[in-house]
């Protein structure tokens, strides 16, 4: 049962890590867009939000709470909408704001303005991951491929991988349509194309104490928001860091187009909302 928590907790965090990289994640663009402007302390709280919704999908995913989703279903129409309206402003207010390299580090004019726009980035990185209701299908489908792969190549994976294939099943059935879990990528397929395997692998135990679900899909869940937090801190350090090299222009050419980005997310999700609603 150790191994099984170190190896979902590794996993974990190196998923995490690599599922944050895309740049065109809403996300991906706030924190960018911010980092240009060398707000690193909002960066980190932005990403500390978001990673706390993504904490709390994972976890429902991974640990298969499917009657939440019941439940849940009916909402998703109305947080498209919400979404749709809070994408739609956050990309304006990228787009309208102005960028001044120059004057940035007068830490006397700017402390006063920034210390009240910093209180809502924990919840605009929240927000902007909790009204985005693809976020759980998606957390439940990459967290299937994952573990499935691990568990293919012999580590120990607490049963996660059986259970997540059910969770699929179960939502699929919710939903009324079939959702890609990732079937060609089961052991069965891993066999064929012959992925070595560690030498001292054991048939993994098929029965695990009550608690031990609970335990294994907290780790797995919390190692992945920490895996996104340390890619959006090192990203943040990295743009903070070299910004001032950059051509002002461009720096304003391309957090507007990641405004308009983020505008297009915000048209997508009134569409499905409008869509599902009627």
């Amino acid at each position: 049962m150790v191994e099984s928590i170190i190896t979902i907790s590794i996993t974990g965090l190196l998923a995490g890590f690599i599922f944050a990289m895309p740049i065109t994640g809403p996300i991906s663009i706030l924190i960018v867009s911010s980092a240009l402007k060398g707000r690193l302390r909002y960066c980190k709280l932005v990403s500390l939000g978001a990673s706390f919704a993504d904490f709390t999908f994972v976890f429902i995913a991974v640990f298969g709470l499917t009657k939440l989703y019941s439940l849940y279903k009916p909402v998703i129409p109305y947080l498209f909408a919400a979404g749709s309206i809070f994408f739609l402003y956050m990309g304006y207010k990228i787009f309208r704001r102005k960028i001044d390299i120059e004057h940035f580090e007068d830490k006397s004019n700017l402390v006063g303005k920034f210390e009240k726009k910093e209180r809502g980035a924990f919840y605009s990185g929240f927000l902007i991951n909790f009204l985005n209701p693809t976020l759980f299908i998606g957390a439940l489908s990459s967290s299937f491929f994952v573990i499935s792969l691990i568990a293919s190549l012999g580590f120990y994976t607490g049963g996660l991988a059986t259970k997540l294939d059910q969770n699929l099943k179960e939502i699929s059935k919710i939903e009324g349509t079939h959702i890609d879990h990732s079937q060609p990528l089961l052991r069965e397929q891993f066999d064929k194309i012959q992925i070595p395997k560690r030498k001292d692998h054991k048939a993994e135990p098929t029965r695990f104490p009550v608690y031990f679900h609970l335990a294994i899909s907290i780790c797995y869940a919390f190692s992945l928001s920490v895996g996104s937090i340390i890619w959006f801190y090192l990203l943040t350090f990295i743009i903070v860091r070299f910004r001032t090299r950059i051509n002002v222009k461009i720096i304003s050419a391309i957090i507007q187009s990641m405004a308009i980005v983020l505008c297009l997310l915000g048209l997508y999700l009134g569409y499905m909302a409008v869509s599902k609603i009627f």
